[in-house]
């Protein structure tokens, strides 16, 4: 009798080890085959660019300043090692290693930093130097968003990337319950034709192509260059002078303090009707442009 129960003992041992040294190697599989604990993935851009990025990225450049604010909103500065000289907003950005200006990022510079991926805005910026950050180890992903719906898509895919897709998720939510707002605040009322001045002097504005025709729509208004080509155009004076907007939003800055004199006899400037935007709010396609939507909303329709 011992005997038996000694043998069964044995065999239960036994099992007992196999379903622990299976467990192992089943968790084992998952660990390869689970993008969230290694290893890479491939994901496709604004462009449709098909990208090879980390399964969790933990060093990025970022080459926009509407792309700083927008991976600080969900959650990722802290693994931003690089970002622009215009990237000022939020103010941690500011302490950030600076890699030169948008349009003349410094190659060796991003390249010392050893990042992941490297963020960009525009087709244009990828073409100089891709192949080269390629060759050190770092994707390069475009962000281009030409809509309100676009910023809060990328919003989403930055906390995919980022593995913080929970506050990614509860931003894009509460950006979109203050959009929602102020189309029901301005709803009924009558749509206001107004310009959008990002400068005096050549005198640019949006066009078609423009993600913030979506926030003027939101704000109760419409842009009377929104069948411009391009998505900022510039304009001759003549052109400016048969637009008669009803009011003018201005990009702030030093040289665009008030609308250009092509207006000098439209209603807007008629019944002063003439306003300030901050100019980063206006013109970085992240999450501040809600902000932007509610201040046009309430300075338009007040």
């Amino acid at each position: 009798m011992k005997s038996r129960i000694s043998a069964g003992r044995a065999i239960l041992a036994l099992f007992v080890e196999f379903i622990f040294l299976f467990s192992i190697a089943c968790s084992s599989g998952n660990i390869a085959n689970n993008p969230t604990m290694g290893g890479t993935r491939q994901v496709n851009d604004d462009l449709g660019r098909p990208v090879t990025v980390p399964a969790r990225v933990t060093r990025a450049v970022s080459l926009a300043p509407s792309i700083t604010e927008s991976i600080f909103a969900i959650g990722g500065g802290d693994r931003l090692v690089g970002v622009t000289t215009y990237c000022n907003f939020p103010a941690e950005a500011r302490t950030i290693a600076k890699v030169g200006d948008t349009l003349n990022p410094n190659l060796e510079t991003i390249i010392s930093l050893k990042p992941e991926v490297v963020f960009v805005s525009t087709a244009s910026q990828i073409e100089s130097f891709t192949n080269a950050l390629t060759a050190n180890g770092a994707a390069v992903y475009v962000l281009n968003p030409e809509s309100f719906e676009g910023v809060t898509r990328d919003l989403r895919q930055l906390g995919e990337l980022f593995g913080t897709t929970d506050r990614a998720e509860k931003l894009v939510a509460d950006l979109q319950r203050r959009a929602l707002y102020v189309s029901q605040v301005v709803g009924g009322r009558p749509v206001v034709p107004v310009f959008v001045q990002f400068s005096k002097e050549p005198l640019f504005t949006i066009g078609r192509q423009s993600f913030l025709n979506e926030v003027l729509k939101t704000a109760g208004t419409v842009s009377v260059t929104g069948d411009v080509e391009s998505a900022f155009p510039k304009l001759s004076k003549e052109t400016a002078a048969t637009l008669a907007p009803e009011a003018i939003i201005l990009s702030q800055s030093d040289d665009n303090r008030e609308p250009n004199d092509a207006f000098k006899d439209s209603p807007a400037v008629k019944y002063g009707h003439v306003y300030s935007v901050n100019a980063d709010i206006l013109s970085r396609p992240g999450p501040r442009l809600v902000d932007a939507m509610e201040l046009i909303a309430q300075k338009v329709h007040k």
